[in-house]
This record gives C-alpha cells, structure tokens and sequence, in this order.
C-alpha cells in the first residue's frame, strides 16, 4: 500500500493525523505552528487524498497499525501525536497500545467515543425505518441494494453520502467503535482542544476524555466547531506553541 506524507522541519518527530474525509492539506495549519521546531510528519491516512485505498474493510485498530508501521518505516522513538476527528481515533490507540513510542498526545475534537441517543437520533432511526418499507413498496422493481442506496443518499450522514465502495463500508464500522474503555490506559501528557460548538463530536465527549486520561487538559476554543483549530487559529496555535515549548 502506497502512504503519501509530507515531512518538515527537523528536531523531535511530531506525527499528524488528519480526520475523516480530509488529507494533508487539511493539517497544513498544524504543520506550520511546529516545524520550525519540529520534524512534523502528515500522513494521508488509507483512502484519502493520494494513498492507496485499503483492500479490505478496515477498522480503526487496522489503521491505527498502518500508521505504526510508518512510524517504524522511519525509525521514529519518542514521537508526539497529534490527531484531528478520526485522526485522534487513532492516536487514542497508538498512545494507549504503544505507550513507550509516545512523548505527548493531543486529541482536536477527536472521535472515539460512542455519541448519546438522543431524541433527534431516535427520531431519524424510525424515520429511517419508515422510507425503508416505504421505498420497497415504491421501488418494488428495484434490487434490495439499489432501494438501500437510494434510503442512505436521502438519510445518511454528509461523510456516507460522500463516501463510497469500500470506504463507505470501512466508514460503517469505525463509527461504531467505541474507545472508551483505552482512555484510562493513556499515559503520556495529553492535550484536549474543543470547539463548544462541535456537533460532530460534541463537548461533553471531551469532558469524558480530560476525566479519563490521567494526565491531560480541556481547552475549548469558544464559538468553533468540530474544525476548531481552523476556525480560531491564532488561539490554537497558542495553545499548541504552549504545550510544546515553543517561543511565542
């Protein structure tokens, strides 16, 4: 499998992992607040932008081994990790599995964790339900795959309807992992930054995170989304200037 990256700077080995549906370009920002400071990696994770697609249908713990292996590819020790979204997913695995090879973790409205059920969500799953038996009866000459296509277009989320093939099926069993329990096994210090606003991974997640990870701290970037670190960037950079010892 081809893995396309970017490295820059020189000094310790800072590693970046971009969310789901983005790629390197998405992570420039980031690159640019360490590499005057650090050797910072940005890898296209499996799928996106230009590697390779995988040949089967990943999980998260598949992806999280790739980047392991591209950490061994260059003999990087003592790395810091940075994950964005599905990125973070990542890095929670990586940092809990592999704790001797991680210096520091920072998590940007990372995923993981299973959201609540709220009422909205029931009422889209019966919704759901309803054009299922609804759509069968109207598209009667159609395939049972095709009818599905035609259900998941209408209801499914902005990442499925811009997924396909076997992304969208690798899609479907990430976002039913649940990592909540690898949390406590976190060691190294660690860096939560939220946007108030995210409702992709929203802010009470990333309570559940600093309440878990021993060693860690919340900064909430007010007024941001689930791309906090773009949306107030001057705060960002920061915060993460801090984290890292970098001059101001």
């Amino acid at each position: 499998m081809n893995i396309n990256y970017i490295v820059e700077g020189e000094g310790s080995p800072v590693v970046v992992l971009h969310g789901w549906g983005a790629n390197i370009e998405t992570v420039i920002p980031i690159v640019n607040v360490l590499k005057s400071s650090y050797q910072v990696y940005a890898i296209d994770l499996p799928g996106f932008g230009k590697s390779d697609e995988p040949h089967d249908v990943f999980g998260s713990f598949e992806y999280a081994e790739i980047v392991k292996k591209f950490i061994d590819h260059f003999n990087l020790e003592k790395i810091s990790l940075i994950g964005h979204s599905f990125g973070g997913k990542l890095s929670i695995i990586i940092s809990s599995t592999y704790k001797d090879y991680v210096d520091k973790l920072v998590l940007i409205d990372s995923a993981g964790l299973i959201s609540k059920r709220t009422l909205s969500y029931h009422i889209k799953v019966k919704s759901y339900k309803l054009a299922k038996k609804l759509y069968r009866l109207f598209f009667f000459w159609k395939k049972e795959n095709e009818v599905a296509e035609i259900i998941n277009r209408r209801f499914g989320s902005d990442d499925y309807r811009n997924s396909s093939g076997i992304m969208r099926r690798i899609l479907v069993k990430v976002v039913n992992e649940d990592l909540s329990y690898l949390l406590e096994q976190i060691e190294c210090p660690t860096l939560l930054i939220w946007g108030d606003l995210d409702d992709a991974t929203p802010l009470y997640q990333a309570k559940i995170m600093e309440e878990k990870i021993k060693d860690s701290g919340l900064v909430v970037l007010e007024g941001t989304g689930h791309f906090s670190y773009v949306e107030d960037y001057n705060k960002f950079a920061l915060v993460l200037k801090s984290f890292f010892n970098i001059e101001q």
